[in-house]
C-alpha cells in the first residue's frame, strides 16, 4: 500500500506588482506550514520523494514542513504543478518510480483539491470526506491509501484516508 500526502500551499502574500508565480507567504502562512509539518509527519512518516511546485509560496511552504525533519525527505521542485490540472497531475503522479512508496505533492487550487475529490474512493474516511468537502483552504492536507502501482493510479482508486487544516 502507498501513501499519497496531497498539500495545498499555504497562505501567501500579494505584495503589489509581484506576479503569481512569485509571491511568497504570508507571515500567518510560515506558521501554517511549520504546523503542516508536525501533521505531515505524524500523518505519512517520512516520505520517500516530496514534489513541490515551482512557485515562490510552494517553495516557501516546503521550507517550513520540511522543518519537522531533523533529515528531511528528498524534494524535487516541478514546475508542472503550477496551475496544473488534475488529468496533469495524475500523469506526473503516474510517472513515479515504483520504489517510491509514500509521496507528498505541495501544490496550488483548483488542481489539488480538484484532484483529491477525483482520487477518493467510496471506501474514503467519511469523517475525512466531509471535512474536505467544507473546505479545502489553503495548508489544507489530504492523505491517501493508494493500493495500485503509481503508474495505475485513477479516479477513484484511493482511500481517503485523513484530511487536515493545519494552523500555526
Amino acid at each position: 500500500m502507498r501513501t499519497l500526502g496531497l498539500l495545498r500551499h499555504a497562505k501567501s502574500a500579494y505584495p503589489a506588482g509581484v506576479p503569481d508565480h512569485d509571491r511568497p507567504l504570508s507571515d500567518r502562512g510560515r506558521r501554517d506550514a511549520t504546523a503542516a509539518g508536525a501533521i505531515l509527519h505524524a500523518r505519512l512518516g517520512t516520505p520517500d520523494l516530496v514534489v513541490v511546485s515551482g512557485a515562490r509560496r510552494a517553495q516557501e511552504t516546503w521550507v517550513g514542513v520540511a522543518a519537522a525533519w531533523t533529515h528531511p525527505p528528498h524534494h524535487v521542485a516541478d514546475e508542472r504543478v503550477y496551475e496544473a490540472s488534475v488529468e496533469d497531475l495524475l500523469l506526473l503522479i503516474r510517472g513515479i518510480a515504483d520504489g517510491v512508496e509514500s509521496l507528498l505533492m505541495v501544490g496550488h487550487n483548483p488542481g489539488v483539491e480538484e484532484l483529491a475529490f477525483a482520487l477518493a474512493a467510496g471506501d474514503s474516511d467519511p469523517v475525512a470526506l466531509e471535512l474536505m468537502e467544507q473546505k479545502y483552504p489553503t495548508c489544507g492536507l489530504a492523505v491517501f491509501a493508494v493500493p495500485e502501482p503509481w503508474q495505475h493510479v485513477v479516479h477513484r482508486g484511493a482511500r481517503l484516508a485523513s484530511f487536515d487544516v493545519p494552523r500555526g
